[in-house]
């Protein structure tokens, strides 16, 4: 028996399949309605996607990703809401054409919003629901402000496209386009009998490849650019796993907004665990439900800390009074040459507390030979991760080792190629046996371009370096630049005995990073140097809690 048949039912719920919301330029938008059967005025969570609803009664599971919608029937049932699910402009049961969260889709959330606060089954409350691209719909909602809104509850969404998901470091991702052939395909195909799907004919996968800068294309559908103008109550929910979609989204737009708001940060580990949380009621019956009743049903709210952050490695939740955590402390580790013994990379390179003397340095040709999936290697027991890149690993902690907060590394790098990149990743070594590399796992990521490294000054921090990605700056060959990479954020407390390892090289691997994998490029070959001198420090800044 499935966790949705063990709840208390209180209504009995009604559906409207496909119901016409229209707009202001008359294209008909469909709504699917879930909501008590008995007369009433309740309150709305208002679901927006190009995912179909009329696949919302899909069951659980990984195979089914964009199915987003978690426990709706449970909302209905149990609590006495009701849920609407509309397919964007373009999509599903929906007319027009479909053009990835622009601004007209955009104003289309205004009109849907105060529509939905107008029925006769609603009290006129609504509030923003769903994960990913739901909350992608959900901050701008906030944004163009219709009246009815009164919360979000962004779970698992990015505000900033290029940066977040489809350039990181100014280096393009190969999922977004990825992810627009599956809506694409999801929308059009259909078994045999079945009524025609529907065809979106712009290729904006093709869009996404020729805006290779942050121009207006990204500015349009980037929340970053408008998160100052959201009025209404946030529940920002990140998840450490999420590096490369998700994760800097909520916590960036954590810190924009000015309204009432609120962070949670889960453990989920990866996208499977992330989408699965969202599934399962008994987190929405601590984490988000008490939320929508305050904000929708006007009930009292118990008190809770305006942050609150799963701490890997402890292995539970820690309340924070805000975000960054001010009590952190900056502290520095430095690259050096010196065997560190931990692992068998191309290097296995230190991490030293101490500044370097004199000069030293650490070079790396590419593409290496021996890389076969990206830059992993294949050894006689398999794939091997670390064989053939760079690593710097400091020596196991004499006590437990708290890093929680923002992460920068400073790179003092050359290159004989006319651009290079660079892939990070920060990782908890566990103490090995029998002479062996203890297990790893990977606790953050960062990247970077060298021709995208010209920095917003006005935007920058010590502690996030912000890159404009407006007008890529030439690299010239055996030039010594100094990089500062912005590695994304996390919370570990490293064991006692535990080693904190970095890993540097100039790709990833489908092995390592699924469907977040990034394409080499042609012009990446030749050899990159990284200094780490007294002239040179390369250094990893980290946030250190006392105690």
């Amino acid at each position: 028996m499935s966790e949705e048949q063990h709840y208390k039912k209180h209504h009995e719920l009604a559906v409207d399949a496909d119901v016409g919301v229209t707009m202001r330029d008359g294209t008909r938008l469909s709504a699917r309605v879930y909501r008590p059967a008995a007369p009433g005025r309740y309150p709305v969570l208002l679901a927006v996607s190009p995912y179909q609803h009329e696949t919302d009664s899909l069951p659980h599971s990984t195979l089914f990703l964009w199915r987003e919608v978690g426990p709706y029937q449970w909302y209905v049932e149990a609590h006495g809401y009701v849920v609407v699910h509309v397919d964007v402009r373009g999509t599903g049961l929906s007319q027009g054409t479909y053009n990835f969260i622009d601004r007209t889709e955009q104003q289309d959330l205004h009109e849907i919003v105060e529509w939905c606060g107008s029925q006769p089954w609603s009290n006129g409350r609504v509030g923003g629901y769903g994960q990913s691209y739901y909350c992608w719909s959900q901050w701008f909602m906030a944004i163009v402000n219709p009246p009815s809104l009164k919360c979000i509850v962004p779970y698992d969404g990015a505000v900033d496209i290029y940066r977040d998901v489809m350039y990181h470091g100014g280096i393009y991702c190969d999922f977004l386009p990825w992810w627009y052939q599956m809506v694409r395909v999801n929308n059009l195909h259909r078994p045999p009998g079945q009524p025609a799907g529907k065809l979106l004919p712009r290729d904006i996968a093709r869009e996404f490849a020729e805006h290779d800068t942050y121009d207006d294309f990204w500015k349009e559908r980037s929340p970053w650019e408008r998160l100052d103008e959201i009025k209404v109550p946030t529940l920002s929910i990140g998840h450490w796993g999420k590096m490369a979609l998700h994760l800097r989204g909520n916590l960036l737009g954590y810190e924009k907004i000015t309204a009432p708001k609120r962070l949670v940060v889960t453990g989920a580990r990866d996208v499977f665990e992330a989408h699965d949380q969202f599934d399962k009621i008994a987190y929405h019956e601590t984490e988000i439900l008490p939320f929508y009743d305050h904000h929708l049903k006007e009930k009292p709210a118990a008190q809770a800390a305006p942050v609150k952050l799963y701490i890997r490695g402890l292995e539970k939740y820690r309340d924070e009074n805000e975000w960054p955590p001010k009590r952190a402390e900056s502290r520095s580790l430095y690259l050096t040459a010196a065997k560190a013994g931990a692992v068998a990379s191309l290097n296995d390179g230190g991490l030293s507390w101490d500044a370097p003397k004199g000069n030293a340095e650490t070079a790396v040709d590419y593409p290496d030979p021996r890389w076969k999936l990206g830059n992993v290697a294949m050894g006689p027991a398999g794939p091997d991760p670390v064989a053939r890149v760079l690593t710097f690993t400091t020596a196991p902690f004499e006590q437990d080792f708290d890093v929680t907060g923002p992460v920068v590394l400073e790179l003092f790098l050359s290159t004989s190629a006319i651009d290079t990149d660079v892939f990070v990743k920060l990782a908890d070594q566990a103490p090995g046996e029998a002479g062996k590399p203890g297990r790893a796992v990977n606790m953050s990521k960062g990247w970077l371009r060298a021709s995208h490294r010209r920095k917003d000054e006005a935007l920058s921090t010590p502690t996030r370096p912000f890159y404009t990605h407006t007008d890529p700056q030439p690299v010239q060959p055996g030039e010594i630049m100094k990089l500062e990479i912005e590695v994304l954020p996390f919370s570990n407390l490293f064991r006692k005995g535990h080693r904190l390892r970095l890993e540097i090289s100039n790709s990833d691997s489908p092995i390592t990073d699924g469907l977040f994998t990034h394409q080499y490029s042609w012009f990446k070959v030749g050899r990159d140097t990284i200094h780490h001198s007294a002239a040179h420090p390369s250094r990893l800044v980290l946030p250190v809690v006392p105690g």
